[in-house]
C-alpha cells in the first residue's frame, strides 16, 4: 500500500531536479517509489518502434496502471506502476520523460534535459 502520495512525489520531483545520468535518475526515482509503498514499477523504451523492458523494482501483478511518457509530441516510453499508485502515474511520467527521451535515442549525440 502506498503510503503519503504527495511525499513520494515531492521525492521523485527532488530526484528529477537533482539530475544526473539518466539510468541513474530512472533507477533513483523507481527505488523511490517503491520505498514510499509503490509495490510495482517499471519503465519501457521505445525502440524501433517496440516498446522494450527497461529498469523495474518490486513485483508485478496482474493488474497495474499504465501512462505513456511523452517527449515533445513523441511517446518514447511508458511506465506501469501497481494500481494502488494510479494518482501517481501520469505526474510521474511527465517528470521523467525527458530522461527516458535519453534512454530512448539522441543519435549518440550529449543530452541535457
Amino acid at each position: 500500500m502506498i503510503g503519503d502520495a504527495a511525499d513520494a512525489l515531492a521525492t521523485v520531483e527532488r530526484i528529477v531536479d537533482r539530475g544526473g545520468e539518466a539510468d541513474d535518475v530512472l533507477r533513483d526515482v523507481l527505488t523511490a517509489l517503491h520505498e514510499h509503498g509503490v509495490a510495482y514499477a517499471a519503465i519501457r523504451f521505445v525502440e524501433a518502434g517496440a516498446l522494450v523492458d527497461g529498469p523495474s523494482v518490486g513485483e508485478r501483478a496482474l493488474e497495474s496502471v499504465l501512462a505513456p511518457i511523452d517527449f515533445e509530441g513523441r511517446q518514447v516510453g511508458e511506465l506501469e506502476l501497481a494500481p494502488d499508485a494510479r494518482d501517481l502515474a501520469g505526474r510521474v511520467a511527465e517528470l521523467i520523460a525527458p530522461y527516458v527521451l535519453v534512454g530512448w535515442d539522441t543519435s549518440g549525440e550529449p543530452w541535457e534535459p
